[in-house]
């Protein structure tokens, strides 16, 4: 089926456009492709705080990689499928540079999202980045096809502008948002969609028509060439999907806590010890990650998305929220004595309550005294009596 996007006024209109339309197969092909790069970026950055700042730097490097080459591919499945009367061919430099562009923002995304202070700020920054990515590559590629020459509709590319910014951020705040499994999953949901229908979109403003001759800057590619660098890309994306696609179906949230160690048994009647496992929080202080132990930790207070880590002698930032931190403590007598405060009864040196409040102290130099609220004063009252 040939499809003719409505022609831009002035003198455009004397142009002869080109007949076109898309091989619906293909299309599908293109949208899985996505949705496979989607999924194999976001599940590699999964859980990064916890893991050491070379992991960090071979994770987001490959997910990148993989994420912009998967936009790449994306876009050059569908052109697969383009069916024009006339014969083309891509210019071998202007497509290479349209994937490093897409692989370049794909990066600097992920860089603003994991080696900088993750707010919502930084995430619609990184979805934004991720969105101008896509858009930039479709323009670029586009701009290497010889003998045939896109024309563009104004409305078009503002429509694919917008597609293209909204849902990548839209899939970044639902990855990044609230890190899970289940939200990976609509996360990839909405880059897949993202991609492709930028792609359409943009496919839907643009008209062709034939030029006699070329004008590359590299080699010619044809379309069987084109389809060889596709599948090479593809199953790249595809393998490395298999490799770490599994996490997925991984349970949400870090692990219960690091092993524990077990002592030799001595030749006594006494039952074998076990030392109980140690709980910690991931935390980060002057560029190093450490893990605080829970039986060092005063009190945790929540900064944003984020919580501030308050041991006897220093502060530690940690990425985790604090409903997430109260998980983790719990179990090892942390209360709630205020929405934005965990604290650990057994470091707190004075209780004094108010008419109906109240505060702690630990004790310790320069560490900040605690607010207790009304709704938990009487849990307060309890663990402090």
């Amino acid at each position: 089926m040939y499809l003719r996007p409505q022609a831009p006024s002035g003198i455009l209109r004397a142009m002869v456009f080109l007949d076109y339309g898309h091989n619906l197969w293909l299309a599908a092909i293109a949208f899985v492709v996505a949705l496979v790069a989607g999924a194999t970026g976001l599940t590699l950055t999964k859980d990064l705080s916890e893991k050491s700042l070379l992991q960090r730097k071979l994770a987001v490097a490959l997910a990148a990689i993989t994420m912009g080459g998967g936009i790449w591919s994306m876009h050059f499945v569908a052109m697969l499928g383009l069916q024009m009367p006339v014969l083309f061919y891509y210019d071998a430099a202007v497509t290479l540079v349209s994937a490093l562009i897409a692989i370049l923002l794909v990066t600097l995304a992920l860089i603003l999202l994991h080696f900088t202070r993750r707010t919502k700020a930084t995430i619609v920054g990184a979805g934004a980045l991720v969105g101008v990515g896509v858009l930039a590559m479709h323009y670029v590629g586009m701009a290497g096809m010889q003998l045939c020459q896109p024309i563009y509709t104004p409305f078009g590319v503002i429509s694919a502008a917008v597609v293209a910014i909204g849902l990548c951020i839209m899939a970044f705040g639902v990855a990044y948002g609230s890190p899970s499994s289940r939200n990976i999953v609509i996360g990839t949901a909405c880059f897949g969609v993202a991609v492709t229908s930028v792609h359409f979109v943009a496919m839907a403003g643009t008209n062709f028509v034939a030029l006699s001759g070329t004008r590359e800057i590299g080699l010619l590619i044809s379309n069987e060439a084109m389809a060889i660098g596709v599948i090479l890309s593809s199953f790249a994306i595809f393998g490395t999907f298999l490799w770490v696609g599994s996490t997925l179906l991984m349970p949400a949230g870090p692990e219960a806590a690091v092993p524990s160690r077990v002592l030799e048994p001595q030749a006594t009647d006494q039952p074998e010890e076990v030392e109980a496992p140690l709980t910690w929080l991931p935390c980060e202080r002057d560029g190093g990650k450490v893990r605080v132990p829970s039986r060092d930790i005063a009190f945790v207070r929540a900064d944003g998305h984020y919580t501030q880590v308050y041991t006897m002698s220093g502060r530690y930032f940690c990425v985790w929220p604090i409903t997430e931190a109260a998980k983790r403590l719990g179990p090892d007598g942390f209360i709630r004595v205020h929405r934005s405060y965990l604290v650990n009864p057994s470091k707190v040196s004075l209780f004094e309550r108010g008419k109906d409040k109240g505060r702690c102290s630990f004790g310790a130099p320069g560490l900040p005294q605690v607010p207790v609220s009304r709704s938990h004063l009487k849990d307060a009252l309890t663990a402090f009596s």
